[in-house]
Order: structure tokens, then C-alpha cells, then sequence
């Protein structure tokens, strides 16, 4: 018997979900707990496993927006007849030439209508015969959702007819794929067109989470560090542990998860009812991911050797970039580090991660004239800046944790 396919409740609060894209197409085989499709969460990008073993007989949502619980595919036996969504029961209204009159369109109406007027009615019949399933390469879809290109338009110039990139990116410039000549019009080119990038879920919720960062009442330290202790520490890790890259992120993260547990009134989130302060330090990363931003977690950081954190960064940041973070990768966070000294970026203030009472905003590390015993003398030094919510924190709080950081860099084994 035919199972239905639902979109599933992956979080406390979720709503919702964006169908991203399928990896399985209408005919294969599936195994219960083999991974079915992607969809895009408020936090993350998630694969879903199949709850049945079968053959995916249908896909009725390709991509999109979709309630939690709704019917997205149906998993059955070979060969078994589905039943057509009611949706699709009701044919599609057809457009004709005289229609009344509209309101005036903007620029961007325009150009989608020129847009699909040059397109060719040749893809949409290679998609029926494959189920209505769209060949097309995962870059090629994620430019397509973010540009508002229907992937069914464009004539893929790929293995089989697949859609890849430069067929989406030529759609955008109102060019067509090369092809057999056909009789089209000629493609409207509007000069200096706005770009408009449809909103992620993930997008959605920077915004929201970052508003709202920006209505708490928060403070900024600044210190600089002499780091010629800690990079030869981390130097000197590497050689010991060549199969672990050891960095001055993975150092960062365990010197404050030891300096959280020593100053438990920074490692904390404000509530209306009362300041949580915890016991463990759970160092969130702020990753610049493909999706947008994110911060996953570190757990237990004062627990883990520096190799340990090493190992446990590079797994996590991986999956960031790759797209494949689990929501236990996201939650739980009591203190976020921001590094942007890779970009060159000397000082900077990071904004609050809320519910989170902190956030280190790292620069990078440069060669410094200092004064050392009465002599000018030239040191590696880095900037660092503690952003402070103030509702939960206090200033002096605040300064005694990051003296303890200092400390703790420009002497690393006190923290280890």
C-alpha cells in the first residue's frame, strides 16, 4: 500500500519548510532511512531519511514553501496506480490573447515575460517523460530558487539534457541556450536591472534574530593580545598532530570554553524571568555557509583536548559548507566567536547571538611596534572585542573574563 511522504516537524517551533531539491527521481528504488530529499529550515539545510521502503511513485512538490505535515511525494510498490493530488485535479487556467485590462507592470514583469517568451516548449516535454522531474545540477537549482528562474523554462545544455549553471545564468541575461535555430523574438535586454534575490528561510531568520540583537541593550571591550605564545603553540600542534589542522580559531574557542567556566556570569542568556548562567561552555562558530550565516555549536568545549576542538571544528564546519548541519548541530550555544582576521579585518564589534549574554569578535593577528621593558620592540598582535549584553552581564564582569582570555593567549598553558 502506498505511503505518503510528509514534510516532518525537524524543531521546536518549525512551522515550515523549503523543499530544496529531491534525491531520489520518480521511479527509483528507496530503502527506509536513505536519505529522500533536502528542504531548508529556518536554521539549516537538512536531509530527510524515507520512513518506507518502496519506489518514489510520485514527487508533488518539486520545490518550495511547504506547511509542516504536508504530502510532498508517495512511496509504494512497483507499478501501483497514485492517486492525482486534488490540486492537480482541476486543469491550469490558459491564457489567451484578449484579457482585460491590468494594472501597469514594472520592469522586473517585464523582462520575466520577455524571459519566457524566448524560451523553447522543449524541456517541459523531456521533464514529462521523466515524471515530471527536472534534470538539473544542485548549483544550477539553488541559482534558479535564488534568481526566480522556473528550472522548466530553460533548455538544458548538460549530460541528457540536464540543467546546469550557465544555462541558468544565460536565462538571466535573456540569452538562450545553444540549440538547433528556432524562430523566436528577440530577447529584451532592460540595462542597470535590479537583481532580486528571493529570501531563504535562513535569510529570514538572520534578519529576525539580528533585529532583535540590535534592541538589546549591549556593551563593547577591547583588548590586544600579544599572540607569539599561541601561534607557537599552534604551530608546534601541527607538527605533533599533521592529521589535525590545528588553528588559532580551534586555540580561541578552548581558551575562552576554560575561561567560560571560570566566569559563569558571561556564560549565560537572559531571560524575562530570570539570568541563566551554565555550567558547561557550548562555543558556538559563526560560519559564512553558502546558505547564509550560521554558528554551530562546540560542546563541552573545556572538556576537549585542543586537538580534540580541532577535530570537532573541521567536521562541523564542513558540514556548514556543505550544507548537510543537523539541528543538534545548532542548538544550545552559550557564548559565539566571529573570526574575520583571515579576511584582514584589524578590529571589528560582532552582534549579539541572542539569547546568548556574549560574542568575541576576533581581527586578525599583524606585526605591532610595543613598548616591552622601557624598548620599542615589534610583536605579533591581535584585537579582540567582547560584545556584552548588558541585561545579564555586568562591565566588570565582563572586563574579568576577558583579562582571563588574554591571559590565557599570551600564556597558553595555564588554559591547557
Amino acid at each position: 500500500m502506498a505511503s505518503e511522504v510528509k514534510l516532518p516537524r525537524l524543531g521546536q517551533g518549525m512551522e515550515s519548510g523549503t523543499v530544496v531539491k529531491w534525491l531520489k527521481a520518480v521511479g527509483d528504488t528507496v530503502e527506509k532511512g536513505e536519505p529522500l530529499y533536502e528542504i531548508d529550515t529556518e536554521k539549516a539545510t537538512q536531509e530527510v531519511e524515507a520512513e518506507a521502503s518502496g519506489v518514489l511513485l510520485s514527487i508533488l512538490v518539486e520545490a518550495g514553501d511547504v506547511p509542516v505535515g504536508e504530502t510532498v511525494g508517495v512511496i509504494g510498490a512497483a507499478g501501483e496506480e497514485v492517486a492525482a493530488p486534488a490540486a492537480a485535479a482541476a486543469p491550469a487556467p490558459v491564457a489567451v490573447a484578449a484579457a482585460p485590462a491590468e494594472p501597469a507592470k514594472s520592469t522586473a514583469d517585464i523582462v520575466a515575460e520577455a524571459r519566457t517568451a524566448i524560451s523553447t516548449p522543449a524541456p517541459a516535454a523531456a521533464n514529462s517523460a521523466n515524471g515530471g522531474r527536472i534534470k538539473a545540477s544542485p548549483l544550477a537549482r539553488r541559482m534558479a530558487r535564488e534568481r526566480g528562474i522556473e528550472l522548466s523554462s530553460l533548455s538544458g545544455t548538460g549530460p541528457d539534457g540536464r540543467v546546469v549553471a550557465e544555462d541558468v545564468e544565460r536565462a538571466e541575461l535573456g540569452g538562450a541556450a545553444p540549440a538547433a535555430p528556432v524562430a523566436a523574438p528577440r530577447p529584451v535586454v532592460v540595462s542597470g536591472e535590479v537583481e532580486q534575490i528571493p529570501h531563504t528561510s535562513i535569510r529570514r531568520t538572520i534578519a529576525r534574530r539580528l533585529t532583535e540583537a540590535w534592541q538589546i541593550p549591549a556593551f563593547q571591550l577591547t583588548v590586544s593580545v600579544d599572540m607569539a605564545a599561541a601561534n607557537a603553540l599552534v604551530d608546534r600542534s601541527r607538527e605533533l598532530n599533521p592529521d589535525v589542522r590545528v588553528t588559532v580559531t580551534d586555540l580561541l574557542a578552548k581558551v575562552c570554553g576554560n575561561a567560560l567556566v571560570r566566569h559563569r556570569e558571561v556564560n549565560a542568556q537572559y531571560s524575562e524571568e530570570a539570568v541563566l548562567r551554565f555550567p558547561s561552555a557550548n562555543v558556538g562558530i559563526a560560519v559564512a555557509a553558502p546558505q547564509g550565516l550560521v554558528v554551530p555549536v562546540l560542546h563541552s568545549v573545556e572538556r576537549l583536548s585542543l586537538a580534540e576542538v580541532a577535530q570537532a571544528r573541521t567536521e562541523i564546519v564542513g558540514r556548514s559548507r556543505d550544507g548537510k548541519l543537523t539541528q543538534a548541530d545548532l542548538e544550545g550555544g552559550t557564548f559565539t566567536i566571529s573570526n574575520l582576521g583571515m579576511f584582514g579585518i584589524e578590529v571589528f564589534s560582532a552582534v549579539l547571538n541572542p539569547p546568548q549574554a556574549a560574542i568575541l569578535a576576533v581581527g586578525t593577528t599583524e606585526d605591532r611596534a610595543v613598548v616591552r621593558d622601557g624598548q620599542v620592540v615589534v610583536r605579533p598582535t591581535m584585537t579582540i572585542t567582547l560584545t556584552v549584553d548588558h541585561r545579564a552581564v555586568d562591565g566588570a564582569e565582563a572586563a574579568g573574563f576577558l583579562r582571563t582570555v588574554k591571559t590565557f593567549l599570551e600564556d597558553p598553558a595555564l588554559a591547557l
